[in-house]
């Protein structure tokens, strides 16, 4: 996708503060951080939403949550996290490429 953001961050022309990387997906800070560990992880298949996940590309969506608590780990998570996604517009979805929030840090409150 030529416009996506997070597709030129996978392909380097956008710099990112990465955390980790293999071949399916890739993790990294998030750049305007709402909690005091933000990192945003993404798969490297363009898929712009929850919407578009099927059985040809579910198997990169499950890769990314079997590399959150590793991930976690890494940021010095130990207490916790939540992993936030959205789906459209109404959701809050600013970028159109499936990306994951993993958060954490502090005490994190109640959800909407």
């Amino acid at each position: 996708m030529d416009n996506c953001v997070f597709c030129k961050i996978i392909d380097g022309s956008i710099p990112s503060n990465k955390v980790y990387e293999d071949d399916k997906m890739l993790a990294f800070h998030d750049i305007q951080p709402e909690t005091p560990v933000h990192i945003v992880m993404i798969p490297k298949e363009h898929i712009a939403s929850v919407d578009e996940v099927n059985a040809e590309n579910s198997d990169v969506i499950a890769h990314i949550f079997s590399k959150a608590g590793e991930i976690a780990a890494s940021v010095g998570l130990e207490n916790g996290y939540r992993i936030v996604t959205n789906c459209g517009p109404d959701a809050g979805q600013t970028v159109f490429h499936i990306h994951f929030h993993l958060m954490g840090g502090k005490t994190l409150g109640k959800m909407v």
